[in-house]
This record gives C-alpha cells, structure tokens and sequence, in this order.
C-alpha cells in the first residue's frame, strides 16, 4: 500500500465512524486496525505498543496536574475575585459586564491552562450575571465562549505542553510565545463588544476611584501571582513543565484550604475525582492519536504532502494561512489533542520548508485549533455555555461569527508577522534558536 491509500483508508474509516457516533478517542484507534491486519510487516499488538510508547512521557504528566490546579482554582473561588477585579479594572466601558467576562477570561486563563475549565467555571457566574443585566442570551453565551478560547493560548496551556512534548519544542518558549496572541484576541473581543454594546445601550459600572481598584486588585492579587510563578519558573529555568504543574496544584490547594478556606476536605476529593476522570480521557486519546501518527509516519503519509504543497509554491503566507486552515478544518470535528497529535506532525516538514520556526508554527496551530473549540459541530466551549445558558447552538452562531471574524483577523496578523509571536521567547530566553 502506497501513502495516499493508507491516508485514505485511515480518514475514511475514522470518518465513518466519527459520523456512526463512536468517541473521537476510540474512533482514532479503532481506524488503524484495518492498516495492521492487512499488513504483512505490522501486527495489532503495534498499536498498543505505540499507545504505551506515547504514554512513557514524563512531560505528559503535566495534563493532569494542570486541570487539577484550574478545577481547585474553580472551586476555590478564585472567579469571584477576579471578577471584581476586571469590574474594577473595565467595566466603566459601554457594556462593562461584557468587558468584564473577557477579561476575566483572560486572567482566569493565566491560572488555568484550560478553556474547558474556563468557560465552565466563568460561565456558570457570568451568563446568569450577564441576562439579569438585560444581555441577549444568546449574546451572553457567546461572549463567554469566545474568550474562553484564551484558556489554551496564554499560559499556561496543556494544549502546549502536548505540543511541546510530541513536537520536542521549548515549553517555556511556547507559553512566552502565547502572551502577545492571547492578548491580542483578547483586545479584538473587547473591541468588538465596546461597539456592539454602543448600538445597543448596554449599561457600564461608574470609574472605579482608587479605593475600589485596590481593594479589587488587593482580593485577586495572590491568585495572579499563578502565571508568574509558573511561566517564570519554565521560563527561567527553576523547574520544568511537569514540576511547575505540581507547582500549580500545590499553589492552589494553599489557597483554596489555607487563604480563602473555601476547599474542604470533601470538596477536594471530588475535584481530584474529576480532575482524573477528565484527564483520563484526555490521556487516552493521546495514545490512540499517537498510533494513527505512527501509521501515517509509517506509509510516509508526511512526505506526500510536503511534495503536494511544494508543487503549490505558496511562499511563506500562503503556506502559514494554508496551515492555519488545516487545522481550522480539523479542529471543527476533533478535539484539539489528536489533532495536534496527527496534523502537527504531518505539517511540521512543510512548515520546515516554508521556513517556520517551530515556535511560531506551534501557535498558528494552537490558536487555530482553539477556534475549533466554539465551531460546530464539535464546539466544545460553546456546547458547555449554550447548556449554561439554556440556548441553542443555531441561535448563537450569529453572535459567535461577530466575536470570532477580528479574532480570525488576529491568526492572519500572526501569520504574517512571526516577529509578533517570537519576540517575548527571545527576549527573555536568549538561548532559543
């Protein structure tokens, strides 16, 4: 079997099964069995041994440290804080509390590492806030579902870590590489929404005085204290990813049982539960992606297509806009872990070729994929929010496409200048190539 046979027997029965309902995770493994039955040089116990093999990753263990550190920041109460923060920091805007939901977003995703956990977390107080407020539902459950996409692209970001551990890139050089886009989209939201809360008369909070910022800014200060400590630490080098996880969890369950004394016993338990339960999933189809990535490897899936997109001649911004849209594509139907996993590894050599550093390759792909995360049909962020806020999807869609065309403007300005994205990793790493 040639390159393009394999690929389309591995896409093709993934497809199906995807469309049968079968999970993305188990549909990724189930896809490659027909490849090792058939073939006369590989055999089935080859994908369990490229699952183990994926799995043999002390990088890896960050995933579940980090969501265990964002949901003890959850339950630890730490949105509260940082929503009166930003009403003290924002909300004099036109539409202050909408302002309010992006840059608690923002904050929240400096501590977390997780858009799942932020739009969750931020959503179950902002949404039912917002439409007290006289906010369109609809508008309500946008708002926090666009800028919860930020929980991957500032630091810390698992979505990194994965990147960084399949892709062998500097961690703490990716989560520097985050500042400027994370922040940049974040910008694009609250330009957006200053307009659209002009046309529609949506109330803002008065000018804070001085008092009212400190003591805001007083409340969440310990909790923002987190990006520092982790960022800082990889960046600087006092501890790697995996330690600055542990880090982060052992910084959030002080908080949480010591400062705040908002996590009990009890609570801490459950949250551990669900921190597991969630990374287990997440973990498996790390294994079962990595076996799909092998085959294709394998069959020099790779190869094919940097001799396709040479042929193209796209120069260095159509390739970038081309990637972009490769992982736009796929991060609509699949979560962003496999597909890191699998079009991350098929794009690097053509990225190579184009001319990308690996830095700025990784965050066309990590914000691209993140987009992924409020567009059906997989749209997991918007899936949670549009349940928060008891609404449909098809009825927000039109309020998500407002947020989402000048965040999309954002990925093309990043593609065009890697200055932007390289900047902050070189400034304070200067060893990085």
């Amino acid at each position: 079997m040639g390159p393009l046979e394999v690929a389309t027997i591995l896409i093709l029965t993934f497809v199906i099964l995807v469309l049968l309902r079968v999970p993305v995770s188990f549909a990724l493994g189930l896809a490659t069995i027909p490849i090792f039955l058939f073939h006369d040089r590989l055999t089935v116990t080859l994908l369990f041994t490229e699952m183990f093999r994926s799995y043999n990753s002390f990088i890896l263990l960050a995933v579940p440290f980090f969501l265990l550190a964002a949901n003890l920041m959850n339950a630890a109460g730490i949105t509260d804080r940082l929503i009166g923060f930003a009403k003290s920091l924002i909300g004099f805007l036109p539409g202050g509390l909408g302002h309010v939901n992006i840059i608690v977003s923002m904050l929240f995703a400096g501590i977390s590492g997780s858009s799942t956990a932020d739009s969750a977390g931020i959503g179950a107080i902002m949404i039912p806030a917002m439409k007290k407020e006289g906010y369109h539902a609809e508008m309500s459950v946008a708002v926090t579902a666009c800028s919860s996409v930020m929980g991957v692209i500032i630091p810390p970001s698992v979505l990194m870590i994965i990147w960084g551990g399949v892709m062998s890139v500097s961690i703490g050089g990716l989560f520097l590489a985050g500042v400027i886009p994370g922040t940049a989209i974040g910008m694009s939201m609250i330009i957006t929404m200053y307009f659209y809360a002009r046309k529609k008369g949506y109330k803002r909070y008065p000018f804070p005085d001085l008092t009212t910022f400190l003591s805001g800014f007083g409340n969440a200060f310990i909790a923002l204290l987190t990006p520092l400590i982790i960022v800082g630490g990889i960046s600087y080098g006092f501890f790697t990813a995996t330690e600055a996880s542990l880090v982060a969890v052992l910084y959030s369950m002080f908080l949480g049982m010591m400062i705040y004394r908002t996590i009990d016993r009890k609570s801490l338990f459950h949250v551990i539960y669900e921190s597991g339960r969630f990374s287990a999933i997440a973990l498996f189809a790390v294994g079962t992606a990595s076996a799909f990535a092998f085959l294709l490897a394998f069959f020099k899936v790779p190869e094919m297509i940097v001799s396709q997109f040479t042929a193209l001649e796209l120069g260095f911004t159509g390739t970038g806009i081309l990637i972009a849209l490769s992982f736009l594509v796929i991060g609509m139907f699949i979560d962003a872990i496999p597909a890191i996993i699998i079009l991350g590894t098929v794009l690097w050599p053509v990225a190579e070729l184009a001319g990308f550093h690996p830095i700025h390759f990784a965050i066309i792909g990590v914000v691209s994929l993140s987009f992924g995360l409020v567009t059906p049909p997989y749209g997991l962020c918007l899936l949670i929010t549009c349940a928060l806020g008891g609404v449909t999807v098809a009825k927000t869609l039109k309020y998500v496409v407002l947020l989402l065309l000048p965040m999309l403007l954002v990925l093309v300005i990043i593609i065009i200048f890697p200055q932007l994205v390289l900047w902050l990793p070189r400034l304070i790493m200067p060893d990085l190539p």
